[in-house]
């Protein structure tokens, strides 16, 4: 198993790059979030990979961070979702909106990426809305992860992360924080939930 390669970095395109480690070229896709995240070529890189192995070939997948690898691994885990999908996804949202729309139940969110209809993204919503829920509450956004993602930053997660500790279920919390505006301070995404959740 690679988990990772740090190399430089000889191209990339919008869903690939080559990364030269020991004088070796690895051919790793990418979303296109990834993508973005890498320097220029001609400069060292570092990419946090998932190998899959089939009948036919091995493919190496590559992420920016280890909290998009570990998402990256629990997408593809949901039956249906293949890693052309997980890609897709993670190419228009990031772990911590998959993570959100999940435990609030919000599968229209996953139809955004190309090639997933209403029916997977339901699937999706329903198989991850425990497992990242429980991470939610725990900080670690992904439950389960062998290596535990950063502890949220953003207002949003932090947001949630609070409700929970004040006796919330993370899906309550989740589904209020995601109805009020992500670009506003903890404290206030807080009370402006508080005050949906009371109404409830």
């Amino acid at each position: 198993m690679i988990y990772c390669l740090t190399g430089k970095l000889l191209k990339k395109t919008t869903d690939t790059a080559v990364l030269s480690c020991g004088g070796v070229g690895y051919l790793v896709h990418l979303p296109a979030s990834a993508a973005d995240a890498l320097p220029a070529p001609g400069k060292e890189a570092t990419l946090y990979t998932v190998m899959n192995v089939t009948e036919n070939d091995v493919s190496l997948y590559g992420f920016a961070s280890e909290e998009q690898r570990a998402c990256f691994k629990m997408l593809t885990a949901v039956s249906g979702v293949g890693p052309k999908a997980g890609l897709a996804i993670l190419s228009v949202l990031s772990p911590e909106k998959i993570a959100l729309a999940a435990s609030s139940g919000d599968h229209k969110a996953f139809t955004a990426a190309a090639g997933v209809g209403p029916k997977l993204a339901q699937r999706i919503a329903l198989e991850l809305k425990d497992k990242v829920g429980k991470g939610l509450a725990a900080g670690t956004g992904f439950a389960g992860n062998t290596v535990a993602a950063p502890v949220p930053a953003s207002a949003p997660a932090q947001a949630v992360a609070a409700l929970v500790a004040l006796g919330y279920t993370a899906s309550e919390a989740s589904a209020a924080v995601a109805r009020v505006d992500d670009t506003l301070s903890v404290q206030e995404i807080i009370k402006i939930a508080l005050r949906g959740l009371s109404r409830a």
